[in-house]
């Protein structure tokens, strides 16, 4: 419930001229709350404003928008394009700002609480992601350097120094421009910070050099994904040449690792790799997806002294000797998310997966178990393994040919976890015609009998409701979850798909006519 002062606060932007003209005479610990009642009601002008006469040390996204005594209204998912963009206006104007009638104190400038959703709950429902955040704070520390040379300013404009700490998402589209921002940091007044650094569709050359430029050493964050042709020799070369003495996660892209036709040199990589990953003690998020990896989990994960909390195993073709390793490693009672999809579980290593999840039962949170053949047969395996898994948070089991009987048994297993919110579960299976075949492709994943999957969702959600838990949501994202990474760089991922396709056809042509 809003109290009085929101009101008050909401009353007095809704005159925006007045609102205007009148913010210089508010008091400083009332910019805050003005701040949140604008984003609330998309009064750009005055954001611009606000910040731009900014009187406190710190502007922090995430606590300003965040659940506040006065409104408890969590605004951080508001990654709102207008608003997002008369704040950055603003910070610039600050920096430009030479009023005598008050000093600068701003010095930090977070924008890394920033949540991005798939629908943005403003009024203009136009987002401003990841990746268009990037573009913005570097055009604007750009903009900036050029003005402040091509207008005649009050020196004392040179002495501001504010860190603008921000999660990057550079793409070959947008690293000119960043790697323009980035070398110009030690003559700006607004020092870009990078917290979490992704990397998508560009060359190994430009990123290794604007991951030097990013300061890595202050880096919390590091996805290096898809379009990246990142393999173990150029991995070993990044981590022997860049310390990341901060790093509490890293996301390698597909392929990084495979050990299919490694020789006893490759052996050796990917234990040095290993060691050096022991060096970053922060390190407690590993994603490894689309890696092969069969037979060499341990190589890679035993240097490690810090228990992994979030490791991602996703179709890494791994074996018994595999998860036998990781039953019985340091991470299994400390991991609090775990993606094993694409394995078969019930053939490979059904007593060492129940073994792991007996050890995480105590801190896991997140369990992800998609296209891993589970069926009517098995089924007992998941039924046993989650059971005492009380902090299960979400679980994600898309793709597995479970009929609704199967359905019905694990929904009311899922009722007796306490903290479960979220589940994924696939379309059944005889939903689908008698002759369709696991794994599904995607022709085949969407011709299912739509009113039979209705009654059957209704059956299970009605379990859940019986049993008290109607907080529980379920759905059936047929082709994942929501990405806004994804999202918002679709047309560059997929023109770098087509060209990498034309490359590999043009490579194969070129080999057949040396025949």
């Amino acid at each position: 419930m809003k109290t009085l002062r929101f009101i008050a606060a909401e009353a007095f932007i809704s005159k925006q001229e007045y609102a205007k003209l009148s913010i210089k005479n508010i008091a400083h610990n009332l910019y805050p709350l003005l701040l949140k009642a604008c984003f609330l009601h998309e009064k750009e002008e005055i954001i611009t404003i606000l910040v731009e006469n900014w009187p406190l040390q710190a502007f922090n996204f995430g606590k300003l928008m965040g659940k506040t005594v006065d409104c408890p209204e969590d605004l951080s998912h508001w990654a709102c394009q207008r608003n997002l963009t008369a704040c950055l206006k603003g910070l610039k104007n600050y920096v430009l700002n030479c009023s005598p009638t008050y000093s600068k104190r701003l010095k930090v400038f977070d924008l890394t609480g920033i949540r991005d959703v798939q629908f943005q709950p403003c009024k203009c429902k136009t987002t401003l992601g990841r990746w268009a955040r990037t573009q913005l704070i570097s055009q604007i520390c750009f903009e900036l350097l050029i003005d402040m040379q091509n207008l005649d300013f009050n020196p004392s404009v040179f002495d501001v120094d504010v860190d603008v700490m921000c999660n990057l998402f550079v793409t070959e589209k947008t690293y000119e421009l960043v790697v323009q921002a980035l070398l110009m940091r030690c003559h700006c007044p607004l020092k870009i910070r990078c917290v979490d650094f992704r990397v998508d569709s560009l060359a190994l050359r430009k990123l290794f050099y604007i991951i030097r430029l990013a300061e890595p050493s202050s880096i919390h964050k590091l996805e290096i994904v898809h379009n990246v042709r990142l393999e173990i020799h150029h991995l070993e070369v990044l981590l022997k040449n860049i310390t990341f003495t901060q790093l509490s996660s890293l996301t390698l892209p597909a392929k990084t690792f495979n050990v299919t036709n490694y020789t006893a040199e490759d052996d050796a990589v990917l234990c040095t790799i290993g060691e050096k990953l022991s060096h970053m003690v922060h390190l407690t998020e590993l994603r490894l997806s689309f890696s092969t990896l069969t037979g060499r989990l341990r190589k890679l994960l035993s240097p490690l002294n810090t228990p992994l909390k979030v490791l991602e195993l996703g179709n890494c073709s791994l074996n018994s000797v595999d998860m036998t390793y990781l039953a019985n490693s340091l991470h299994a009672e400390h991991l609090e998310q775990l993606d094993m999809s694409g394995h078969n579980i019930a053939e490979l290593f059904p007593s060492m997966f129940f073994k792991l999840l007996s050890k995480a039962s105590q801190t896991l949170q997140v369990l992800i178990l998609e296209e891993c053949d589970i069926g009517d047969m098995n089924i007992h395996i998941l039924e046993m393994g989650i059971v005492h898994c009380l902090k299960l948070n979400e679980l994600k089991f898309l793709g597995n040919p479970v009929t609704a009987i199967s359905l019905r048994r694990l929904f009311r297993v899922f009722a007796n976890l306490p903290v479960l919110k979220y589940i994924e579960f696939p379309v059944p299976k005889d939903c689908y015609p008698p002759d369709v075949s696991y794994p599904l492709d995607e022709v085949s994943l969407i011709k299912y009998d739509y009113q039979k999957y209705d009654s059957i969702k209704q059956t299970l959600c009605r379990i859940l409701r019986q049993a008290a838990r109607e907080d529980i949501v379920v759905a059936t994202p047929l082709f994942g979850s929501y990405d806004s990474a994804i999202e918002e760089t679709s047309k560059e991922l997929g023109a770098c798909l087509v060209t990498s396709f034309k490359d590999a056809l043009q490579n194969f042509t070129e080999a057949l006519q040396k025949l």
